[in-house]
């Protein structure tokens, strides 16, 4: 049964949003260059700003064995120089004029993203255009970023206890989709890549026809229009990169991964479930489902495993946006004294309860109100308008899907949870991953 609570909550929003939280549907214009460069244009006034977000169809599930990590590099190396502005300038010319960048690397994207006054326009397009058609890929450059790189991979295994454990994870549930391995790439990768991979690479990933702007703030379509031909419209198209055709054989059975550092205090359990990507009709469901188990300090496993039965010190669930099937995620630490095995069963149970008793509806309705809130508080600055359009452009196949998001959510019923938990969050369809001190380990037994 629909939520009336719900629909009264997005009618309030709206209404106390005169500027308007959500952007209507009209009012996102789009172009395309000859050289296949597709736009997307929002024109807000609301501040004398603009942001323009850089999205490109490269993550690690466009690499293959041999050049894995490459994605992930070429975030490091546009920033270190091209035709007219060299080493480090992008950053210097840019705050020069008031601006600020970042980017972002992914198993299926890579984001770039510019904030700055929108009578910079001009200047941040052809700061753009000049890395993407000219980036120097200087041997001296290279050599350095990739012992940078190196040195990130080596330092973030052993400094972080979920990257440790998730790489496992993912190289045992995946067995032939690329999103086995982790972003940053194999260390024998990232130490053999030749010249000539990267120009490749480069030339074709990041080549005009394979990427969407989203622009966003106090500026003109046509002016949009104008600049964009100016500056991309002569860098020329590329051949499609290849199509990502592996399908992830369907998993009959559970699988599980142990490894072992002696910092680690107490165990670190991780579960994943292969579930279907962000474009399937379950995504809203598999989404709500995440913060039902582990967004809050009154979610089901944060308020039983935490606070109550006091078997974990951290727990949370991760459902990330995907162009292919990946994996629903939950990671929890135990509490001291409290093992591996103890707290994998307390979460099996919770789990088992809401696929046996599904859950009440007003905990669906206070699950509903937090995404409708949190999709409006998105929605409400250019920066997480630009984000939100092309995220949905990108993962759901059209930036429109986004309008339909506050409604999706709410046609979710308690059926559909309970529905997704017993169909997805299935044993034969988990991979277990145990980090703990080897002391700790049960390797000697037979």
């Amino acid at each position: 049964m629909k939520s009336t609570k719900f629909g009264a909550l997005l009618f309030f929003i709206a209404l106390c949003n005169p500027l308007g939280a959500m952007a209507m549907k009209d009012e996102v214009q789009s172009f395309q260059l000859k050289n296949g460069m597709k736009f997307l244009v929002l024109e807000d006034r609301s501040i004398p700003n603009a942001n323009a977000y850089l999205f490109w169809r490269v993550g690690s599930r466009n690499e293959y064995p041999g050049i894995t990590g490459l994605s992930h590099f070429f975030e490091h190396m546009m920033f270190n120089g091209a035709k007219k502005y060299g080493p480090k300038e992008f950053d210097r010319v840019m705050e020069a004029a008031g601006g600020s960048n970042n980017a972002y690397t992914n198993e299926n994207l890579t984001v770039y993203t510019d904030w700055f006054p929108a009578e910079q326009l001009d200047l941040m397009f052809e700061l753009e255009a000049d890395r993407i058609a000219h980036l120097a890929i200087d041997p001296q450059m290279v050599e350095s970023e990739r012992g940078v790189v190196m040195s990130e991979r080596s330092t973030g295994l052993e400094n972080s206890n979920f990257r440790a454990i998730w790489e496992e994870v993912k190289g045992a549930a995946f067995r032939a989709h690329p999103y086995s391995w982790s972003v940053i790439g194999h260390e024998s990768d990232i130490a053999n890549w030749s010249l000539q991979d990267l120009v490749d690479y480069h030339k074709t990933y990041y080549a005009p026809n394979n990427a969407v702007v989203v622009v966003a703030g106090d500026v003109e379509f046509e002016q949009v229009k104008a600049l964009a031909t100016k500056h991309f419209g002569p860098i020329p198209a590329q051949q499609q990169p290849r199509e990502i055709h592996t399908v992830e054989p369907e998993q009959k059975g559970e699988r599980r991964v142990y490894l072992h550092k002696a910092s680690v205090s107490s165990p670190n359990i991780m579960m994943a479930f292969h579930v279907p990507s962000a474009s399937h009709p379950d995504y809203y469901a598999l989404s709500m489902l995440a913060d039902i188990l582990a967004t809050g300090k009154t979610s089901r496993l944060q308020q039983t495993l935490v606070f109550d039965k006091e078997l974990a010190s951290n727990i949370f669930a991760y459902f990330p946006e995907s162009i292919d099937p990946n994996l629903f995620y939950l990671y929890a630490v135990a509490a001291p004294n409290v093992s591996a095995q103890t707290l994998e069963q307390g979460i099996i149970e919770e789990l088992q309860k809401i696929k046996q008793e599904g859950v009440a509806q007003e905990e669906l309705v206070k699950i509903k109100n937090r995404k409708l809130v949190d999709f409006y508080r998105e929605m409400a600055t250019i920066n997480g308008k630009a984000n939100t359009i092309g995220t949905y452009e990108m993962y759901f196949g059209d930036y429109r899907a986004l309008f339909n998001a506050p409604q999706a959510f709410d046609k979710v019923t308690a059926d559909d949870i309970k529905r997704v938990a017993t169909t997805y969050l299935r044993k034969a369809n988990r991979t277990v991953g145990v980090l703990a001190a080897q002391e700790d380990s049960n390797e000697n037994d037979l």
